[in-house]
C-alpha cells in the first residue's frame, strides 16, 4: 500500500512509486549540479540539469512507471535544489538498503513547495517538503529535422571507455564527423602530441551514422568527462 491516501483535492500533482530508487537512480544519473528544473505534463516529468548553457542532460520519468499519476493542469514547471530531492529519497537508506521505500509526491502549484511522503516496509512514514523556485530560462537543444546535418549515435559503455583513455593533458576534446573516412574522429592534443581515435561507419560502436557534410568541434575535455562519468550517456 502506497503511502499518503488521504483528501489530495488540493494538489495538481500526485505521483506514487512502491519504491523511491527507481526515482533517485534516474536522479543520480544528471546530478552534477546542485539544482534541477523539473517539467511536469500528463506523460510525466522531465528533470534537466543545465551548466552554463552549454551541457544539458535530462531525466524523463514517464506516468507509466508510476503506480498512480494524477497531473490536473496542461502543464507545470520548477526550480528545486537536486542535492535535498536525492538526500530526502535516500532518507531510509538509498540504493545500500535492501528495504523497499514507498513514495508520493505532491505538488499545489507555483510557489509551493514539492512534498514527499515515505513510508520503509517496517511503517516508519516521513515526509519532507522541499521549497521550489521559478526556473531560469534554458537552453533549447531541440533540433527540428530540416536543421541535423549529421547524426551519430553510440553504445554509450564502449563511448565512455573511450574518453577515459583520453590523454588528460588536452584541454579540450576534438570531434569530426565526415561522411568520407575517417568518418568519426576523436582527438586530444596534449604534453605528448596529438592522439586521434577513428571509427568507421560500420563500427559494433555506432548505431546510427547520419552525414551529410564534414563537421568539427572542440569541446573542453573536463566538461566532457563530466558528462560521461553518466552510465546514461550516448552522443548525438
Amino acid at each position: 500500500m502506497l503511502v499518503g491516501d488521504t483528501d489530495n483535492s488540493e494538489y495538481i500533482l500526485i505521483a506514487k512509486l512502491d519504491n523511491a530508487k527507481n526515482l533517485s537512480t534516474l536522479l543520480k544519473a544528471i546530478h552534477f549540479r546542485e539544482s534541477a528544473i523539473i517539467f511536469v505534463s500528463e506523460n510525466g516529468l522531465k528533470v534537466t540539469v543545465e551548466e552554463s548553457k552549454f551541457l544539458q542532460a535530462s531525466a524523463f520519468i514517464q506516468s507509466s512507471i508510476f503506480q498512480e499519476y494524477i497531473f490536473t493542469e496542461e502543464s507545470a514547471t520548477f526550480k528545486i535544489n537536486l542535492n535535498v530531492l536525492i538526500e530526502c529519497l535516500h532518507i531510509f537508506g538509498g540504493s545500500e538498503s535492501s528495504s523497499h521505500t514507498a513514495l508520493k509526491m505532491c505538488y499545489a502549484g507555483h510557489g509551493f513547495p514539492l512534498k514527499l511522503l515515505l513510508a520503509e516496509d517496517g511503517g516508519v512514514l516521513t515526509e519532507c517538503s522541499i521549497n521550489t523556485q521559478d526556473p531560469e530560462e534554458i537552453v533549447d537543444f531541440n533540433f527540428t529535422s530540416s536543421e541535423v546535418r549529421n547524426k551519430i549515435i553510440m553504445k554509450s559503455a564502449a563511448l565512455k571507455d573511450v574518453f577515459q583513455e583520453l590523454d588528460m593533458s588536452s584541454d579540450v576534446i576534438q570531434l569530426l564527423l565526415s561522411p568520407a573516412s575517417p568518418y568519426f574522429r576523436i582527438s586530444t592534443f596534449g604534453n605528448s602530441g596529438s592522439i586521434h581515435v577513428d571509427y568507421p561507419r560500420d563500427s559494433e560502436m555506432i548505431e546510427t551514422f547520419e552525414c551529410q557534410q564534414t563537421q568539427s568541434s572542440r569541446q573542453i575535455q573536463n566538461i566532457i568527462n563530466e558528462a560521461f562519468n553518466k552510465s546514461f550517456v550516448c552522443l548525438k
